[in-house]
């Protein structure tokens, strides 16, 4: 475990302490960070793709130390991304980040859902949206013992009937308290595009996620006072 996770799991006891993490239902979701875009030919991107990308430069030690090799492209609604994923899972009432994890923007926002869940969330309703469909998906919040309230995704031969399309509607308005963790890191703490090169945003993303936390438990007790 590294300092800035150990740092985040002891305040995130601290806040539990405090009565703050109240345990009435959780809120998984995932948001891109991207880096700065390398300048690759293809035979290297392609042995980067591959996990190979640290037996590249090793001539030039100097341009190696620019290159972030963990890092990945991934394209969603026709907009290309670079860089990485925070994944979190957020306490539903107090909306502080409850556990988080860092990917290269690759990774299906499901891959990492039972390494954000803990024995903690037994019994609590659990939110997402589509993307944390799926039998594997439904299997883990089974095991988990948690509820789940993830909204349902049709597809084309099999679309969503009225009933579904009601209900997804109603968990997304819980869902939806989420992005207002993301959208504070964007637009208060300019925390969705940074400079790091290769996992070492793992690192940064992980300060960003507890700096969070410690402006959202200095609203929360204002608000108490």
């Amino acid at each position: 475990m590294g300092i800035v996770e150990d740092l985040f799991i002891r305040f995130r006891i601290y806040l539990g302490d405090k009565g703050l993490i109240f345990n009435e239902g959780k809120i998984i979701d995932a948001s891109f960070t991207e880096v700065p875009r390398q300048r690759n030919n293809r035979e290297e991107n392609k042995q980067i793709k591959e996990d190979n990308g640290d037996e590249l430069w090793n001539d030039k030690p100097h341009v190696k130390s620019h290159k972030d090799i963990d890092a990945r492209w991934t394209k969603k609604n026709g907009d290309n991304y670079y860089g990485y994923k925070n994944h979190i899972k957020i306490d539903g009432k107090s909306k502080l980040i409850d556990t988080y994890m860092v990917s290269d923007t690759s990774i299906h926002d499901s891959k990492v859902l039972e390494m954000l869940l803990t024995e903690e969330d037994e019994n609590q309703p659990l939110y997402a949206d589509s993307a944390y469909t799926g039998v594997n998906q439904d299997q883990t919040i089974s095991d988990s013992k948690m509820i789940n309230q993830v909204c349902e995704k049709g597809h084309r031969n099999n679309p969503l009937n009225t009933e579904q399309q009601t209900n997804n509607r109603i968990k997304s308005k819980t869902r939806a308290r989420v992005e207002h963790v993301f959208g504070f890191m964007e637009r208060s703490m300019k925390g969705l595009y940074i400079w790091s090169i290769g996992f070492r945003a793992t690192g940064i993303l992980g300060l960003i996620n507890l700096t969070y936390n410690i402006f959202r438990y200095e609203q929360l007790t204002r608000r108490i006072a």
